[in-house]
């Protein structure tokens, strides 16, 4: 990975201050003041996708190009639609409204699926009704209603089942020995039927994707609170089989025992991170890149966006890092894009990113709500 950082330069030049401008102003134009703050690798750019996307989480692709939009706070999941395909969405819907936090979105053979809090829904033939969007269609209500990590990540796997994870009703807490969907992520065939837990003790994951090779699911996941700045770090992990236990609530980062719980297990039983990751940056969404925009050599690598932290007496996070593999193994872990956090205070937060048919990346942010994209050009 390049080591050599520039600034952006744009066409506006007034410095990106952390105030109600650039948290919610709407952005109107592609390059907008607080870009010239995210720092990239030499050779990136980034510029604005969609602006006004009221709190902007999981992204999903249609079959024609169409980006959903799920969101956390709200109760709607939006469609942005890059018409002339230029870079920039020129079209956007709504597609639902209502819903209980629907943050997870997920395509398959036409359908929109979204996940609320404690069922998922299913929106037929939604591209060709984009303005008009069909009644949904209850997949799964199979899911506990607690919001505390509640919201969902959802996508389907190579074996064409949906993955849907159920985080801990909890900061730590020992639930799933009352009910073994917590702490787990879960997975069904597209009509609902055939529900399971797939991974166990997994604190809260709200970003999974699968190796491009293998097709094993790789996740992230959030490390515990209250054990102050450093401890424990978040996980990068991958699951390449059914059953596998992550740990949680016993151990936590791969060796360190948990206060409360780690004397009933000793942290060797358990599947220990690929990658320990910085502490408390909310890791949250994660990609294989395999585009062929970026330069060669970064084919394969994981791209994770850090949310930024909420509980450290210094801020962290906020920003995309990379991660370098050889085989299942970690080599390298640093940042690719930052700047989101300013002089201690954030203007924006990295959510989710996923990858565009030409190579480029979006990576949506539940703060500045907006939808960034990132490319290369030598």
């Amino acid at each position: 990975m390049h080591t050599k950082y520039f600034t952006l330069t744009i066409l506006l030049s007034a410095l990106c201050t952390f105030n109600s401008a650039c948290k919610n102003k709407a952005l109107h134009k592609v390059e907008d003041p607080c870009l010239q703050d995210i720092r990239l690798p030499t050779g990136f750019h980034i510029s604005i996708f969609a602006d006004s996307v009221d709190n902007a989480r999981s992204l999903a692709m249609g079959d024609k190009g169409t980006i959903f939009v799920g969101n956390r706070q709200g109760d709607k999941v939006y469609a942005l639609v890059d018409k002339d395909e230029d870079g920039v969405a020129d079209e956007r819907y709504t597609i639902a409204s209502g819903m209980n936090m629907p943050n997870g979105v997920a395509f398959r053979q036409g359908a929109l699926y979204v996940a609320e809090v404690n069922k998922v829904w299913r929106f037929d033939n939604i591209e060709a009704n984009l303005a008009h969007p069909p009644k949904p269609v209850l997949v799964s209500d199979n899911f506990p209603g607690d919001t505390h990590h509640g919201w969902k990540y959802i996508a389907f796997g190579p074996d064409d089942k949906l993955y849907v994870p159920v985080g801990a009703p909890c900061n730590i807490c020992d639930d799933n020995e009352k009910d073994p969907r917590y702490a787990s992520i879960t997975r069904m065939n597209p009509d609902g039927s055939g529900f399971e837990v797939y991974a166990h003790g997994i604190r809260n994951t709200v970003g999974f994707t699968w190796h491009p090779d293998t097709k094993a699911l790789w996740f992230t996941e959030n490390g515990r609170d209250q054990m102050g700045d450093d401890v424990p770090g978040d996980e990068l992990n991958t699951a390449p089989q059914a059953n596998m236990h992550f740990g949680y609530p016993y151990c936590h980062a791969g060796t360190i025992k948990d206060p409360e719980y780690g004397d009933r297990h000793a942290c060797n039983e358990f599947i220990p991170p690929v990658a320990v990751l910085a502490p408390h940056t909310a890791a949250l969404g994660v990609k294989f890149y395999t585009g062929s925009m970026f330069p060669a050599e970064y084919k394969n690598r994981v791209i994770i966006a850090e949310h930024g932290s909420w509980n450290r007496s210094e801020p962290i996070g906020y920003r995309l890092t990379m991660v370098k593999l050889d085989g299942d193994k970690s080599v390298s872990y640093e940042p690719f894009a930052e700047g989101w956090l300013k002089n201690g205070k954030a203007w924006g937060r990295p959510v989710d990113v996923l990858q565009l048919k030409d190579g480029s990346l979006l990576v949506s942010d539940d703060f500045a709500n907006v939808i960034y994209r990132i490319t290369y050009s030598k």
